[in-house]
């Protein structure tokens, strides 16, 4: 088995009892667990498996605790779209992921979601320490001379557009890369340094070599790490080895992937888009299965419809 495409892939998960046992090789090996109580003694039944512990006793299928839970959608179609969603280097909308599967938009665009919150790190990462990391802020949005006039910020009033409506600022996104290695991206609100600080000293290992532009954010950096600066308002660029070229380039796809791909991403889902931009850039050396596979065992998360919409639900920090 070696699919390098989507159509490969097709070929192999024909049957969904093939996808069954694929995912259940991926997610268990050779010893299956209760999602209910963690046992690894269960035994089959016709429709999956049952605990055999007295005080549990209860049914489950390999797709609960995943993110395949409840979903009436096939494993078939399912695999089809974890391999487009992370193979596509600037992503995929939910439109065209649904014309490609067969799909509802809304079920394409809640499938996405859920993939991306299989992405979502567990846990903290560490970068720097014997390689260079690279700092640098980005902002999203649109350009404020390519919106309608109803849509631009009032003169008059900051807080407002033209049409009368809330006015609302470019996303600030902060990102580090080592260099040649993995990348950290973060949303936070403001640019500044009790913002951006916490973040560099809970990401970046102690004593590493930094490398910022001249904002006034990174002043106090050198005090913990190595700290190098390059002036882009004097049009430097690269000073010996000192650069921020890299994480410059992260940006240009970013940005191209949300204008092109999604034209529009909203505060609340921003750092899930985030999330699968920075593992797609993460995992570039991987073969497509490879990647495949490694995302694949990441499916033990839950994300409900009702939770994806909710109203006045808070952005999640990273701090």
């Amino acid at each position: 088995m070696n699919f390098k495409s989507l159509p490969q892939l097709l070929d192999y998960f024909r049957e969904e009892s093939t996808c069954i046992e694929y995912y259940e090789n991926v997610r268990w090996g050779d010893n299956p667990a209760c999602p209910h109580c963690g046992s690894v003694n269960p035994y089959k039944t016709k429709r999956g498996h049952r605990c055999s512990e007295k005080e549990c006793r209860k049914d489950f299928t390999v797709k609960v605790g995943t993110i395949f839970e409840n979903s009436k959608i096939p494993l078939r179609t399912w695999f089809a779209a974890i391999f487009l969603a992370t193979n596509h280097k600037k992503g995929i909308s939910s439109v065209q992921l649904a014309s490609d599967l067969g799909i509802t938009q809304k079920t394409a665009w809640f499938v996405l979601h859920r993939i991306r919150e299989m992405l979502k790190e567990k846990a903290p990462k560490m970068i720097g320490d014997t390689k260079m990391v690279e700092i640098d802020e980005a902002y999203i949005g649109g350009k404020e001379a390519n919106k309608h006039f109803g849509k631009k910020r009032c003169n008059e009033n900051p807080s407002l557009k033209n049409d009368g409506t809330p006015y609302q600022p470019k996303k600030m996104v902060v990102g580090f890369v080592e260099r040649g290695g993995d990348i950290i991206v973060r949303h936070v609100p403001r640019a500044t340094s009790n913002e951006i600080l916490p973040l560099i000293d809970k990401h970046i290992a102690k004593g590493s070599e930094i490398h910022t532009d001249e904002s006034s954010i990174y002043n106090q950096v050198g005090k913990t790490y190595t700290h190098k600066t390059v002036v882009h308002s004097a049009s430097q660029y690269v000073v010996g080895n000192c650069h921020t070229n890299t994480i410059e380039n992260f940006w240009s796809t970013l940005k191209r992937g949300i204008n092109g791909i999604y034209h529009h991403v909203s505060e609340k889902h921003l750092e899930r888009y985030l999330d699968e931009y920075a593992n797609r850039y993460n995992t570039r050396d991987l073969t497509s299965q490879e990647r495949f596979e490694l995302f694949l065992g990441q499916s033990e998360r839950r994300l409900s419809y009702a939770a994806l919409i909710v109203k006045g639900q808070k952005l999640r920090t990273s701090k």
